[in-house]
């Protein structure tokens, strides 16, 4: 067994929510860059234009991406041959976040209940994903993910003889809903199968894949361009103001479901998609 000392965890999730927070990943720069490239509307232009004039600020002078410094979201694969010390992994993760969100002066959005809306002062605690895996190491991923794209996502339990035409309707129709809220160009997170709760999660975990890269499987990856198609087709357009760029990409992952069952989850993402990995 490999040890790995919990404050390790600690300090690099601090770094990585940091980093996050004010650096646009590549894969997401190149998108912009390869749609201001495409965009016929000169106004769609301007404002991929000024994203990416941000972003540059941002890195230059570390400041936040966006004034939503979202929700610490926490992906991390565990090797079934690590064994932790030194204290609590989920504290310790948690004290991180905390960490990070003090002294980068990032802005806490977290309350403590929906009801109450007290904020917990910290953006504490996170969501943490864990999986096990095969090997010694941990890999970590953040994603620090705003309101305003979360807020526009949906889910639906469809008959399975709605079939492939009823998951393409349902996520045409929430993109389309969702309008300029998720502050597009957006990636569209899509979870298949499954059931209630693990479509979601496959949905928001698909947006962790680089964007511009294809599917592995090309079932899906034949799916996820028809989709990206027609949702730029609707034509809202960078931050609704029109053109043909309303999402940068289109992520699907599937799993199996029960044969009476076709869950869709659509989880959407903005177009400050922030996100940082590590292995430990």
């Amino acid at each position: 067994m490999r040890k790995i000392d919990v404050n390790d965890i600690k300090q690099t999730i601090e770094n990585l929510f940091i980093a996050a927070n004010f650096d646009l990943p590549n894969d997401v720069l190149e998108a912009v860059k390869q749609a201001r490239e495409t965009e016929s509307s000169l106004t769609a232009k301007e404002i991929l234009g000024q994203i990416l004039k941000n972003a540059d600020i941002a890195h230059q002078e570390e400041l936040p991406l966006c004034q939503d410094c979202g929700v610490a979201l926490v992906f991390m694969d565990i090797g079934q041959d690590v064994f932790f010390t030194g204290g609590d992994l989920r504290l310790a993760i948690n004290e991180g976040v905390r960490s990070a969100y003090t002294s980068a002066y990032l802005r806490k959005s977290i309350v403590k209940s929906p009801i109450d809306r007290k904020n917990t002062g910290d953006n504490t605690p996170a969501i943490i994903y864990f999986d096990i895996v095969p090997g010694d190491t941990v890999s970590i991923t953040v994603l620090p993910k705003g309101g305003g794209c979360e807020n526009m996502s949906a889910l639906a339990m469809l008959n399975p003889s709605d079939g492939i035409n009823g998951v393409k309707r349902f996520v045409l129709e929430t993109v389309y809903k969702g309008g300029a809220n998720p502050c597009p160009p957006t990636i569209v997170g899509v979870g298949l199968g499954g059931s209630f709760d693990y479509a979601a999660f496959l949905a928001k975990k698909a947006l962790l894949r680089p964007v511009g890269t294809p599917n592995d499987d090309p079932k899906l990856d034949t799916l996820e361009k028809e989709l990206l198609s027609g949702i730029n087709a609707l034509g809202i357009g960078p931050l609704g103001m029109g053109g043909k760029t309303t999402a940068f990409a289109v992520h699907i992952l599937e799993s199996p479901c029960h044969i009476a069952s076709l869950p869709v989850a659509v989880n959407m993402e903005c177009h400050s998609h922030r996100h940082k990995e590590a292995t430990i």
